[in-house]
C-alpha cells in the first residue's frame, strides 16, 4: 500500500521580513488620487453609496460560489448585485440548490459583510472573540460541515458555530496529498498570536495591503474552524482593507482557481509576492471604478444647489497656484519619462532590424495645445472600450511609434496621456495601434488594430518618480504587443 504524502502548511505565526519587502506599487501608484476623491464621494455621492452596496452584494454572492456551497447563473448574479436579493428574480434553473437554502446563505454572507463595515465604523478592535462572533454569523444557517470517518469515507459533522475546531480538518488534494493545518490543541494559542502580530503591525504602520494579505494567508494555514475558514479569512482581510479606506476583498468565481488558489499555494511555499499582487489587482479594479463615480447624481433641486456651490468652492481651492504647479510638473515628468522609454526601445529595435524597417517617433506634450486634439476621437473610443470617463477638461499629450515596412505598409502605436475619471490628479496612459495608408502628402489612418492593453492609471499626487517602474513596464508591454501584431500579419 502506497504511503500517503503529507504537507504541513501551518507554521508558528510570524510576520517575516519577506512579507514586509513585498512590492505594493500596483495600488501605491494610484491610491493617492483615490484618498483625495474618497472624502468627497463619502460626503455627497449617492452613486458611491450604491457602489459600496453593490460591492457588499458581490462579495456575499461570490464567497459562497468560491466555497462551492452553491452555484448561481452569471446573469442573475448581475441582477442581484444591482437590485438586491429578491426571490422573484430567480428561477430554479438559475441555481443548483433549493432557492430558500440559497437565500439563507446569501443573507448570512451579506449580514456578515455589513457587520464588518459596522465594526470598522465603530473602530472596534480585532480580537479572537470578534473572529468567533464573525464565524457564528457567516455560518448562521449552515448546520453541517463535511468530514471523513475513521475509514476515510465522506460524512457530515455538526458544525460548531463560533467555536474553534476539536477535530482535524485536513483535506486531500487531487494528487492525493493530505494537507495538514494547525492541530486543534494549538489553535487558541495561534489565533492569539495572529491577532497580537497584527496589532503590532498596525502600530508599526505596516502597509495595509501587506497586513491584509499576510493575515488572510496566516489564518488559512491555521484553519481554526471546522468549516467556513475561507469565508471568514476573506471577511477579515476585507476588514483590514476597509479600515484603511480601501474595499472588501472579493474573489470572483472566474479567478478562484486560476489566480487565487495558485497565489495561495505559492504563499504556502514562502513566495508571497503573487498573493500580494492578487490582492492589489482587486483593490486597483475597485479604485478605478470608484474614480469614475460622479459626486452629483439626480437629486432634489436644493440638494444639487448646495453640492454645486461646494464643488465650485473646492474647484477654486484646487486651482490654487501650488496645487496647479505640482500637477503640471508631475504631468510633464510622466510625459518626459514615457518618451525617454519609447526612444530607448526604438534605439534597441533599430539596432536589430538591419535597416529592414524604419522606426520614427513623434510627440506632442501637454504644452502644445494646438496638436492635443489629433487623437481625441481615438481616446474617446479607447475610454469607452475600457469603461471609464475620459476627462476632457484637462490637458492631454501623446507620442507615436511608427513602423514603416514599405510605402503601403505602415503601423503606428499611439501612446496617449489624458485624465481619468473625476479626480484631477488621476492620469491614464493608454495605447492603441493603427494601420496607415498613403493619402496625398500625408498618411491616413485606415483602421484601428486589436491591441488589448488596458490603460495604466496613476496618481499625480506625491512623488511620480516612484511610479516609473510600472510606467516603463506599460510602455514596453505596448511596444511588445505592437511587434507581435505586426509579426502576425507578415
Amino acid at each position: 500500500m502506497t504511503e500517503q504524502k503529507l504537507q504541513r502548511l501551518w507554521e508558528h505565526i510570524e510576520l517575516s521580513q519577506n512579507w514586509l519587502e513585498c512590492d505594493t506599487s500596483t495600488i501605491d501608484d494610484l491610491s493617492p488620487s483615490w484618498f483625495e476623491r474618497r472624502e468627497i464621494l463619502q460626503s455627497n455621492s449617492k452613486e458611491y453609496q450604491e457602489f459600496i452596496v453593490e460591492l457588499k452584494r458581490e462579495h456575499a454572492i461570490e464567497t459562497g460560489i468560491v466555497e462551492r456551497m452553491y452555484d448561481l447563473d452569471k446573469g442573475i448574479t448581475e441582477t442581484f448585485i444591482k437590485k438586491g436579493f429578491v426571490e422573484s428574480y430567480i428561477s430554479h434553473n438559475d441555481t443548483n440548490i433549493p432557492v430558500p437554502k440559497l437565500f439563507s446563505h446569501l443573507s448570512d454572507h451579506l449580514d456578515a459583510v455589513d457587520f464588518v463595515f459596522d465594526v470598522v465604523k465603530e473602530n472596534r478592535d480585532l480580537t479572537v472573540s470578534f473572529i468567533k462572533e464573525l464565524h457564528a454569523l457567516v455560518t448562521r444557517n449552515q448546520e453541517y460541515a463535511e468530514g471523513r470517518d475513521q475509514l476515510g469515507n465522506r460524512t457530515k459533522i455538526a458544525l460548531r458555530k463560533g467555536i474553534f475546531k476539536i477535530h482535524e480538518n485536513n483535506p486531500t488534494r487531487e494528487d492525493g496529498t493530505k494537507i495538514l493545518y494547525c492541530p486543534p490543541e494549538h489553535v487558541q494559542t495561534e489565533m492569539e498570536n495572529l491577532v497580537s502580530f497584527y496589532n503590532d503591525a498596525e502600530n508599526r504602520t505596516v502597509h495595509p495591503l501587506i497586513c491584509a494579505t499576510w493575515f488572510h494567508h496566516a489564518f488559512t494555514t491555521i484553519h481554526p474552524f471546522q468549516d467556513g475558514n475561507g469565508r471568514v479569512a476573506r471577511l477579515l482581510a476585507s476588514l483590514i482593507l476597509i479600515k484603511h479606506g480601501l474595499f472588501p476583498f472579493t474573489v470572483l468565481r472566474e479567478e478562484a482557481r486560476s489566480k487565487y488558489i495558485d497565489a495561495l499555494e505559492k504563499a504556502d511555499a514562502h513566495e508571497f509576492q503573487s498573493l500580494v499582487d492578487y490582492f492589489a489587482e482587486g483593490q486597483k479594479r475597485y479604485i478605478e471604478k470608484a474614480l469614475n463615480l460622479k459626486e452629483v447624481s439626480s437629486s432634489s433641486f436644493d440638494e444639487v444647489v448646495d453640492i454645486f456651490s461646494d464643488r465650485i468652492e473646492n474647484w477654486h481651492k484646487k486651482t490654487a497656484v501650488d496645487r496647479e504647479s505640482h500637477l503640471i510638473e508631475a504631468r510633464n515628468c510622466v510625459f518626459d519619462f514615457c518618451f525617454e522609454q519609447l526612444k530607448s526601445i526604438s534605439n534597441q529595435l533599430e539596432a536589430k532590424l538591419n535597416g529592414n524597417a524604419n522606426i520614427t517617433i513623434r510627440k506632442c506634450s501637454f504644452k502644445r495645445e494646438k496638436e492635443q486634439d489629433y487623437y481625441y476621437g481615438q481616446i474617446i473610443k479607447y475610454a469607452n472600450r475600457h469603461n471609464y470617463y475620459f476627462n476632457r477638461n484637462y490637458p492631454r499629450g501623446w507620442m507615436t511609434f511608427r513602423v514603416k515596412l514599405a510605402e503601403n505598409r505602415k503601423y503606428q502605436l499611439c501612446i496617449t496621456m489624458h485624465h481619468y475619471g473625476y479626480e484631477d490628479s488621476t492620469l491614464a496612459i493608454g495605447a492603441f495601434l493603427e494601420f496607415l495608408i498613403p493619402h496625398g502628402s500625408h498618411d491616413r489612418i485606415d483602421e484601428a488594430l486589436p491591441l488589448e492593453i488596458r490603460p495604466h492609471i496613476i496618481s499625480l499626487a506625491g512623488d511620480v518618480t516612484a511610479k516609473e517602474k510600472n510606467i516603463a513596464a506599460f510602455v514596453k508591454s505596448a511596444v511588445t504587443l505592437t511587434m507581435a501584431q505586426i509579426a502576425s500579419e507578415l
